[in-house]
C-alpha cells in the first residue's frame, strides 16, 4: 500500500519580513470531511505497515500483560478516620477507589473495604474515560470528582453521596482537567475553575450545594492570557489557595475554608519573573520563593500579618526546592540535589536530606496525607528497585518499609544495571545521561538503545521502575534518558538554559548524548532509537532535521512541531500561556529564533530515519494538525525509502488511549515497530 499524499492548498504567511508558504495549512479544519478522510487514510496505512508485525506486537503485549499482578493495591493513606487507597485488578482497565475505617495502619487488615468510586463501572460502554481531582468533604460523606470522555481538558464535575451511593443533581460542566475543585470546611460550598474557548483555566466559581449552577458566584477571573488559574487546599486543610500561574510568574490569593463566603485575600501581587508558593503550618504561612534566590528559598510569616517575613531556612543554592509539605510535628520539603530528587526534613532551621542506598533513584512525598499524622509516607524507586513506600516517624526520623510493589514473574534486581554517564554539549556543558540495561546487554558488542528526553517547562526526567520494560531489557534493549537542558534536573538554571533564545541547547544536548553512546561503543547509529512526546516531540522533530542521520528510528509522540504557526495563533489552547517558554513570535527576535528550529519550517529534501508519529484528534495541547502537516511535508520532501507512519487516535487527546490494556497495546505497537527496524525479534 502506498502512503497517503495530502493535497496541497497554498497559504502564505508574512511576519517580520519573512515569507512562509504552507501547503498543508488546510489540515487544521477539524470538521472538514476531507481532513478526517486523510487522517483515516493515514491510519489505514499505519495498519498496513504494522500488519506484518502483528505477531511481534502481540508477543510483546502478552509479555507485558504477564507482568501485571493479580491485584495492585496502593499504600493506604490516612485522612481522618479513614485510610484511602486505589487498587486495580488484573483483568480491569481502570482503578477502583476505596477506603477502610480504621484508627491505625495495623487495624486495616481487620477493616471492611468500602468502594467509593469504581472507574470501570463509570466507563462501561465507552471507549475513553478519564477521571481526576477526587475530593472529599471534611466529614467524608460527599465525593466530588471530574470525568471526561473525549480527551479534551473540559471535564464534568459530579458529586457522589457516599452514604447512599447516589449522584447529586449538582452537575457542573466545563471544569478544568485538574487542580480545579476544593470543598469548604462545612461541605456546603464547592470552589471550581472553568475554562474558556481556548481551554485555558481562567474563572473561579463558588457553588452552593443544592442550587442551580446559574446561581453560582464568579469570585475571580484571570484576564491575563499568559496566566492559568488553579486551586489547591493547604496540607492542613485550613485554607484554599487560588493560584494564577504563568510560566515564570505566580500570584496567589487565599480564603479560610471555615469562612467560604468571605472575599479572597491577595498574598503577594505578581512580579514578572517571581514565582512563589504558600503553605500553612500551625500559626504561620510558609513561603517558597525565587525572589533573590534562583533555586528558591523558604520564608515564614504569621497568618495574622503576612507582611512580617522571616527566614525559615538559610538559602543554599546547591538545593533546588520544589514543594512544601507541612505536618503538625514537622515540615518536609521536596526538591533536588546532585541531579536527583531529594526529600528533606527541617531541623534547627536546616534542610536535612533523607539518605538512600542507591546512587540513582527517585523519591517523593505521598500526596493527600493527613496533617496530624505521626508518620510521613515517602515513595522511593529506581530503574532496578520497584516502587517502595517508607513510613518516616516525624518524632525521631525512624524509617520503616511499608510496602514494595509486586513484580509478577521472575525478577532479580542483580540481573539489571543502572548507570549515569555525562555527555559533553557543544558549549562544553556536561549533560547527565541515565542508562538501564540487563547485565549481559553488551556481551556481544553494541546494543539497541532507546534514548528519550523531554527538556521543557522545567520538568525533570527521573529514573523509574517499570515491569513492562523487563521483556525488552531481557531482549538486550537498553533504555537511556538524556536529562537535557530545559528540565530542572540540575536546578533552575538548567531550565533557563534550555528555553526561549537558548532552546537549541535542548536539541544539541540530546545529540551530544546520542554521540556519547556511540563513541563509548554502547550502540551504533544503526541501533539507535530517539523518542520524545509533546515538547519532547518537538525535540525529536528538531533533531530529525539537525541530525537525523545519527538515528535509525525517531519516535515523536503528539509532537509540537509547527511552532511558528501555533504560537502566532492566540485562538489555540495554551498559546498565550506559553510565550514565556518559547517566546512571543509577534516579537521579531523571538520569531527568528523559533524559525531556526521549528521542525515544520525546516524540513529538507534529504534522507530521514524511520519515523513513528502519534497524535490525538481531540488533543487540546498539541493540535492533531501539527504532526499531520509535518508528516505530509516530510512525505513530499524526504529522499529515502524509510518508513514514515502516523497513527491518529480518533477518540482521544494528548495522553492517548485510556485504560491500562489499551495503553499497553499502543506501547507494544511502538516497541514492535522500532525493534523491527533495529533487527531485534
Amino acid at each position: 500500500m502506498n502512503p497517503p499524499i495530502a493535497k496541497k492548498i497554498r497559504t502564505t504567511f508574512e511576519n517580520h519580513g519573512d515569507i512562509r508558504h504552507d501547503d498543508y495549512y488546510w489540515l487544521n479544519e477539524k470538521t472538514n470531511q476531507e481532513v478526517l478522510a486523510h487522517l483515516e487514510a493515514e491510519n489505514t496505512y499505519f495498519a498496513d505497515v504494522m500488519a506484518p508485525l502483528n505477531a511481534m506486537t502481540n508477543d510483546i503485549y502478552e509479555s507485558m500483560i504477564a507482568r501485571i499482578p493479580q491485584e495492585e493495591i496502593a499504600v493506604p493513606i490516612q485522612r481522618g478516620p479513614y485510610f484511602y487507597y486505589t487498587r486495580q485488578e488484573k483483568d480491569l482497565q481502570y482503578p477502583i477507589y476505596a477506603r477502610k475505617f480504621a484508627s491505625t495502619r495495623a487495624a486495616l487488615a481487620e477493616s471492611k473495604e468500602e468502594i467509593i468510586l469504581d472507574v470501570n463501572v463509570l466507563a462501561a460502554g465507552d471507549d475513553y474515560l478519564n477521571t481526576s481531582d477526587i475530593r472529599l468533604t471534611d466529614d467524608h460523606h460527599l465525593l466530588a470528582y471530574l470525568e471526561n470522555r473525549d480527551g479534551t481538558d473540559s471535564y464534568t464535575l459530579y458529586i457522589k453521596d457516599l452514604q447512599t451511593g447516589a449522584l447529586l443533581d449538582d452537575v457542573i460542566p466545563n471544569v478544568y482537567i485538574s487542580s480545579s475543585i476544593e470543598w469548604s470546611a462545612c461541605g456546603h460550598y464547592l470552589f471550581y475553575v472553568t475554562i474558556n474557548e481556548q481551554q485555558r483555566p481562567y474563572q473561579l466559581w463558588r457553588h452552593k450545594l443544592g442550587t442551580a449552577i446559574t446561581e453560582d458566584e464568579l469570585l475571580y477571573e484571570e484576564q491575563d492570557v499568559t496566566f492559568n488559574l488553579y486551586v489547591a487546599k493547604s496540607q492542613s486543610s485550613a485554607y484554599i489557595f487560588v493560584i494564577a500561574q504563568a510560566t515564570t510568574t505566580t500570584e496567589i490569593r487565599y480564603i479560610d475554608v471555615t469562612m467560604p463566603l468571605n472575599p479572597l485575600t491577595l498574598f503577594d501581587a505578581r512580579e514578572p519573573g517571581i514565582e512563589y508558593d504558600v503553605e500553612h503550618w500551625e500559626h504561620d504561612f510558609i513561603i517558597m520563593t525565587n525572589k533573590d534566590a534562583i533555586n528558591f528559598k523558604l520564608l515564614r510569616c504569621p497568618v495574622e500579618n503576612i507582611a512580617e517575613r522571616s527566614i525559615l531556612v538559610p538559602y543554599d543554592e546547591t538545593y533546588f526546592i520544589e514543594s512544601i509539605y507541612p505536618f503538625k510535628h514537622q515540615i518536609y520539603i521536596s526538591g533536588r540535589a546532585n541531579g536527583l530528587e531529594q526529600v528533606f526534613r527541617i531541623e534547627n532551621n536546616e534542610l536535612i536530606p533523607l539518605e538512600w542506598d542507591e546512587p540513582i533513584y527517585s523519591v517523593s512525598i505521598a500526596s493527600n496525607q493527613d496533617y496530624n499524622v505521626d508518620e510521613v509516607l515517602v515513595h522511593y524507586e529506581s530503574f532496578v528497585t520497584p516502587k517502595t513506600t517508607f513510613g518516616i516517624q516525624l518524632v525521631n526520623g525512624e524509617k520503616t518499609k511499608i510496602q514494595q510493589a509486586e513484580v509478577t514473574g521472575d525478577y532479580d534486581a542483580k540481573n539489571y544495571v543502572q548507570q549515569q554517564l555525562w555527555a559533553t554539549a557543544p558549549d562544553g556543558v556536561k549533560v547527565p545521561v541515565l542508562l538501564q540495561y540487563q547485565k549481559d546487554a553488551f556481551a556481544r558488542g553494541p546494543a539497541p538503545v532507546i534514548l528519550t528526553a523531554y527538556g521543557s517547562y522545567g520538568y525533570s526526567s527521573d529514573p523509574f521502575f517499570s515491569a513492562y520494560r523487563l521483556p525488552l531489557l531481557d531482549k538486550g534493549v537498553v533504555f537511556a534518558t538524556a536529562q537535557v537542558r530545559g528540565g530542572s534536573e540540575l536546578g533552575r538554571t538548567w531550565y533557563f538554559e534550555g528555553k526561549m533564545k537558548h532552546k537549541r541547547n535542548t536539541f544539541t544536548d540530546f545529540i551530544a548524548a546520542a554521540d556519547l553512546l556511540v563513541q563509548q561503543g554502547l550502540t551504533t547509529n544503526e541501533l539507535l532509537i530517539g523518542r520524545g512526546g509533546s515538547a519532547g516531540g518537538l525535540l525529536i522533530g528538531a533533531v530529525a532535521n539537525m541530525a537525523g542521520e545519527k538515528f535509525k528510528v525517531l519516535v515523536p509522540e503528539v509532537p509540537f512541531v509547527d511552532v511558528l504557526t501555533t504560537m502566532l495563533d492566540d485562538t489555540i489552547p495554551l498559546t498565550t500561556s506559553e510565550y514565556d517558554e518559547w517566546g512571543n513570535p509577534n516579537n521579531a527576535e523571538d520569531y527568528h529564533t523559533m524559525r531556526t528550529y521549528s521542525p515544520y519550517e525546516n524540513v529538507e529534501a534529504k534522507a530521514y530515519p524511520h519515523m513513528y508519529v502519534t497524535t490525538g484528534l481531540n488533543d487540546p495541547r498539541v493540535g492533531y494538525w501539527e504532526p499531520a502537516k509535518w508528516v505530509a511535508r516530510l512525505r513530499e520532501l524526504k529522499t529515502d525509502d524509510n518508513s514514515l507512519v502516523m497513527k491518529t487516535n480518533m477518540g482521544a487527546g494528548h495522553f492517548g488511549a485510556s485504560g491500562r490494556f489499551n495503553q499497553l497495546k499502543e506501547l507494544a505497537e511502538f516497541y514492535a515497530f522500532v525493534l523491527n527496524k533495529v533487527g531485534v525479534n
